[in-house]
């Protein structure tokens, strides 16, 4: 079934886990993501991000992620990730995605505030529901050590004052993770999480969960996180699939690549604790 995240996010906050974000970059990506919460009977939510509409149109994924989403014995979001230009946005709510991310966490407070406003006039009349972002996740190029990375943290005062003035459905904080692959594992700011998660009801997003460590991520999930997005991880399971299997031919090529971002998935419905959504 094709859902918003609201009623999802409340119920993983209040429970203590955290739903997997998976970026698709085309159908075949999307499938195995549906096939995996369909075997676990667990929600997931497709994601599809502004900067790979290069490898797949917002047309075409609205089409087959409302048609699987529809037809799917779980519950689906689709989610327009990390978008940073306001008529692709606004272009993703009237294709159909339920839910979409305005990303000004570069601007000025004031300016992300204006910016988030804008996007939840248009999609909230239309039922949709908006992720914003305060604090930065930068480059994971090197593990957060605050000198390799342009990450900001988000203080517990910008989360409070930004939720007030936008009513954002989600927000997604900047607590040590970044987008990428590390070299090492990041420090996670779990006192800033603690604080933060206590300081607001709107259920909190994290950004960068590829090579987070297993450990990190888990507890995430049981201290605030309602979500947590991961695509690196998957595109290099897919990858070391190939190269583990070494198929002969196209065919083999692509289940090979499909078993490893299954077997990737799958390993993280585990840690985030998802499977709580059943009990």
């Amino acid at each position: 079934m094709l859902v918003t995240s609201k009623e999802l996010f409340q119920q993983a906050k209040e429970n203590g886990y955290a739903i997997p974000a998976p970026n698709f970059i085309d159908v075949e990506s999307m499938k195995v993501y549906l096939e995996v919460a369909e075997e676990l009977n667990v929600p997931v939510i497709l994601a599809l991000a502004e900067s790979h509409l290069d490898l797949i149109s917002l047309e075409e994924a609205a089409l087959n992620g409302k048609y699987f989403g529809e037809k799917a014995k779980v519950p689906v979001v689709l989610h327009l990730d990390h978008g940073m230009t306001p008529s692709v946005i606004k272009k993703a709510i009237d294709l159909g995605f339920t839910s979409v991310m305005i990303d000004a966490s570069q601007d000025e407070f004031a300016a992300n505030v204006a910016k988030t406003k804008e996007i939840i006039t248009y999609a909230h009349p239309k039922g949709v529901v908006v992720e914003a972002e305060i604090g930065h996740v930068g480059s994971g190029v090197n593990y957060e050590n605050h000198e390799h990375t342009d990450s900001k943290y988000t203080t517990v005062e910008d989360a409070v004052n930004f939720i007030q003035e936008t009513n954002v459905d989600s927000l997604a904080i900047s607590i040590g993770t970044a987008h990428g692959m590390y070299k090492g594992v990041p420090e996670i700011n779990f006192e800033r999480l603690n604080e933060i998660a206590k300081a607001v009801d709107t259920p909190l997003v994290l950004h960068g969960g590829s090579s987070s460590g297993d450990e990190n991520l888990a507890r995430c999930g049981r201290e605030g996180i309602a979500k947590i997005n991961v695509f690196s991880d998957l595109v290099n399971a897919a990858m070391d699939g190939i190269t583990e299997t070494k198929p002969v031919n196209y065919l083999e090529v692509k289940e090979a690549a499909k078993q490893g971002m299954r077997e990737c998935l799958t390993h993280y419905y585990g840690v985030f604790g998802t499977e709580k959504y059943n009990d």
